[in-house]
């Protein structure tokens, strides 16, 4: 997920490259575009320079749907508009908690319910479409070492600038495109899952299922934006059921046409997005999308 200017010489331009959310491996894209407010570092997902492509900051979310309102059997848990994220705190841009998508993302994800309640499984979003102003807050947390409320949970065994240096957040985002997801499978029904409490005694995500953040979703081997290798698609060390788990989420959004990130386990991509080259700024409300 991005990007900011130098605070500190070659680590702190590592740690920038990588942060604002999920990254993915490169795409075949030309020369990167930089927004205002970003050092001119070669990222993942980068706007490019080629006709057409539109840079961050850019209109509203046209074709864009409410995704449990498109599909209501979708379950959400938007992590970045509460205090349960790896910030600490509600992400700026995230109005009100929603998943909005281009509705080639929610139709895609719609046949992926499908094939997930025939399993007695359903699915549940924690991130859709982030805006640009999400990107440039996290940017701008990268810069300030001293804000680290929830590193026992979301990083425990990596410091904040080797996190982000190892690729598991950068800038800008596929997110940004409206067509990326964070996601995982829960049981059908699904069991209830008690708020989490600013404040509360945090648990490594890496830690045993029993142990970790009462999360509803079926075991994955570690929680949701668990910056360790563990929460790699194919990490070997992930056995049993939590392996067969990621394995049955991989198949069924492949299926459906989505590409997973292979070091985010819960991270995926419609492979055809409609809008590969544009990346939108409006806030994550439900006036936004039309």
């Amino acid at each position: 997920m991005r990007r900011s200017g130098r605070v500190g010489g070659v680590a702190v331009l590592a740690l920038v490259a990588a942060l604002a959310g999920c990254s993915e491996p490169p795409r075949p894209t030309p020369t990167i575009a930089t927004p205002a407010s970003a050092s001119p570092l070669p990222t993942p997902d980068s706007p490019t320079s080629r006709p057409g492509a539109t840079p961050p900051g850019a209109g509203g979310l046209p074709g864009f749907v409410v995704l449990t309102d498109f599909d209501p059997r979708i379950h959400a848990d938007i992590r970045y508009a509460t205090a349960h994220n790896f910030v600490g705190r509600p992400i700026a841009g995230y109005r009100e908690p929603l998943c909005l998508l281009t509705r080639q993302a929610a139709e895609a994800l719609r046949r992926v319910q499908d094939a997930a309640l025939a399993g007695g499984h359903s699915l549940k979003v924690y991130d859709c479409y982030r805006p640009q102003s999400a990107v440039d807050d996290f940017v701008a947390w990268s810069k300030r070492p001293g804000e680290q409320q929830t590193k026992a949970e979301f990083y425990p065994d990596l410091a904040k600038s080797r996190l982000f240096a190892d690729g598991y957040i950068g800038a800008p985002t596929a997110h940004s495109r409206g067509s990326t997801m964070d996601l995982t499978l829960v049981d059908e029904p699904a069991a209830s899952q008690p708020p989490y409490r600013p404040g509360q005694s945090l648990v490594a995500c890496t830690a045993p299922r029993a142990r970790r953040f009462p999360d509803n979703s079926i075991d994955m081997g570690t929680g949701f934006d668990c910056f360790d290798a563990r929460a790699h698609t194919d990490d070997p060390r992930i056995t049993g059921p939590a392996r067969d788990n990621r394995r049955l989420l991989r198949r069924l959004m492949t299926d459906a046409g989505f590409v997973n990130y292979d070091r985010e386990w819960w991270h995926y991509r419609l492979r055809d997005e409609p809008y590969p080259d544009r990346f939108f700024s409006a806030p994550v409300a439900r006036s936004s999308v039309g």
